[in-house]
């Protein structure tokens, strides 16, 4: 009786993800989750959140993705210190409404980094854990786009905002999106324009992740 063998696939082909090799370059954000720490889901809790992690929530690189991540680095570095922020266990207020602009796609990637959610995160265990209700959208900001706050009031709350005027895109990139999203543009032109608009999106990140000018911090007032 024969056997027809059947294909396997082919394991060693290239990986699912090749993104821009600046991502490398880019900072990370480490934080320890109790939450995970309690569940086993990793040892001691402890997670490290890099810029492809947005990306792969986002869909997709752009300044504003990249201006979450590092508002929410500096937010969290600003009211930690040195230690490992606690995620799960801070505050985050948004300037903007839900469905304003890009404040739903900023939040999304706090959310990620901090675990805080409106009213539809984990609601906890044995009244310890919960995510819900630490997610706030069109709140009154003093200064920034976002306001991070300790829940513990172990340090002043801060708002920080993203100035981008002095990282522009190239002005190519205005010339370029129009053809590409007409698919009009040659195969050599939509290259360029991937090029182009990563390039912005690793100078944000990489040359002005410490940059004061660009990535702005201020502690503010306390949490109504």
């Amino acid at each position: 009786m024969s056997h027809t063998s059947r294909a396997q696939p082919d394991t060693a082909a290239a990986p699912h993800e090749v993104f821009p090799a600046f991502f490398d370059d880019a900072p990370v954000i480490d934080v320890i989750d109790p939450l995970s720490g309690f569940l086993g889901a990793v040892e001691g809790g402890r997670l490290r959140y890099r810029y492809a992690d947005v990306v792969r929530l986002a869909g997709h690189s752009c300044p504003t993705m990249a201006s979450a991540f590092l508002m929410t680095r500096a937010g969290l570095k600003a009211l930690y210190g040195e230690a490992l922020p606690r995620r799960g266990e801070i505050r985050v207020d948004v300037r903007g409404q839900r469905a304003e602009g890009v404040a739903g796609v900023i939040a999304s990637a706090c959310t990620l980094i901090t675990g805080a959610t409106d009213d539809w995160g984990f609601h906890g265990i044995g009244g310890k854990f919960m995510r819900r209700d630490k997610l706030f959208f069109g709140q009154p900001l003093e200064f920034g786009e976002l306001r991070f706050s300790r829940l513990d009031g172990g340090a002043p709350p801060v708002e920080v905002n993203v100035n981008l005027q002095s990282v522009g895109s190239d002005p190519r990139v205005s010339a370029l999106i129009g053809p590409c999203l007409r698919e009009l543009a040659s195969a050599e032109d939509r290259a360029l324009f991937r090029t182009l608009w990563q390039d912005r999106v690793r100078r944000i990140l990489v040359e002005h992740c410490d940059d004061p000018e660009v990535v702005q911090v201020r502690a503010v007032s306390r949490a109504s």
